[in-house]
């Protein structure tokens, strides 16, 4: 049996702070939290002061629901490129990760969903796929080939959703799209969410939508209609409804810091911090592809080559927490943005996102000024523990 336990830290965990904390992890899992010195012995101490600083913060891992790779890799390019990004973003403090996938062909999206599902038989950190496409509005096509989006038929989707295996969490589609409704029904009743994105929807569709069992925003005001008094738009829907998600990306280009502070005050819990971030993420300025468009970044904003448009992040979620932060959402909340919150909107929340008993034992410690310096991803029985069943 194998024991670590951090301690002398501040502790941030299901919307809450403890002071002077520690955190016993088992065979890759938190059985016990306390306070003070009543830890006792284990195989690896780790005093959190030591390793951070004076007022050194103890998380959760990250939980990223919407990012497309990083270091150089894209998550469309198969098992090795995930494992390249997935290495950068875990030392930023993204322990677990959906695969998101852009816009292809079906043939194409089916053998990359397959190849996820057989990658997630050994590598736990691999949490499922995420389909951002086909199925998304010609208008809102942002960095996605708008010859290869399609309305979402019934037989497309669920030919996806079987290549999956049970290992897709999250389809963001348009739902105004003829179909639409029907493909969110097929998705919810898959075990999947679905997401609302890349859309046109007025008030009236996205509550069609979230009737129809979505609950997740995919990347709120990006690529989709703002918020007007007369027409609220997907956005307010959402943030008015207590069963949706509205994922944000803190980076300070596709959301100003004061929506960043308005998203959180809107729907509080219900925010989640993702990264949406492409190859170029920990890695050059420079020209990439993201799926079937070219892309160039310039200091560390990613455009598409053929219109401009904003294409993905080069962000990671440590700087998420930061730029959240400085907007001004209280730490608890930011943490709690990039943990609990995802982990429950993929149907994870009793296992992952928590630093409490029972759960996964990733960790994350950080110094005062919220850059991590010490990453704990738990092992051992957690992989199965995360599998789709009958995977």
């Amino acid at each position: 049996m194998s024991t670590t336990v951090i301690h002398s830290a501040r502790l941030v965990t299901d919307g809450a702070e403890t002071e002077n904390a520690w955190v016993r992890f088992e065979n890759g899992l938190v059985v016990e939290v306390g306070t003070g010195s009543g830890w006792s012995d284990a195989d690896t101490i780790l005093d959190a002061t030591t390793i951070a600083g004076p007022d050194a913060v103890l998380t959760p891992g990250f939980v990223d629901i919407h990012g497309h790779g990083g270091a150089g890799a894209s998550y469309d390019d198969g098992a090795e490129a995930i494992r390249a990004a997935r290495t950068m973003h875990r030392a930023h403090g993204t322990t677990r990760a959906v695969i998101s996938l852009v816009t292809a062909s079906i043939d194409d999206l089916v053998g990359q969903i397959g190849a996820i599902a057989d990658l997630m038989q050994t590598d736990a950190d691999v949490l499922g796929s995420h389909l951002e496409g086909p199925f998304l509005d010609v208008a809102h096509h942002g960095a996605h080939e708008p010859s290869l989006l399609r309305a979402p038929l019934a037989e497309d989707v669920q030919r996806l959703l079987d290549a999956g295996r049970g290992t897709i969490r999250q389809v963001t589609l348009a739902p105004e799209l003829p179909g639409g409704i029907e493909a969110i029904r097929l998705i919810v009743a898959a075990g999947a969410a679905a997401a609302v994105g890349h859309t046109s929807a007025d008030a009236a569709q996205a509550d069609a939508a979230f009737d129809a069992g979505a609950t997740i925003l995919t990347h709120a005001f990006n690529a989709m209609p703002g918020i007007h008094h007369r027409a609220p738009g997907p956005v307010l829907t959402a943030a008015a409804d207590h069963r949706v998600v509205l994922e944000a990306i803190a980076d300070n280009v596709h959301l100003d810091p004061k929506v960043i502070k308005l998203l959180f005050d809107s729907a509080p819990g219900r925010v989640a911090l993702v990264t949406d971030a492409m190859a170029a993420a920990g890695s050059a300025d420079g020209s990439y592809d993201l799926g079937a468009v070219r892309v160039t970044v310039t200091n560390a904003i990613a455009r598409t080559d053929a219109t401009g448009s904003i294409a993905g992040s080069t962000l990671t979620q440590d700087i998420a927490l930061q730029r959240a932060v400085q907007a001004g959402v209280h730490l608890v909340d930011a943490v709690r943005a990039l943990t609990q919150t995802p982990a429950a909107a993929i149907g994870l929340g009793a296992r992952l996102g928590q630093l409490a008993p029972g759960f996964v034992g990733d960790a994350v410690v950080l110094d005062a000024a919220l850059q991590v310096r010490h990453v704990q991803t738990g092992r051992e029985r957690e992989a199965q523990d995360l599998l789709p069943r009958g995977s």
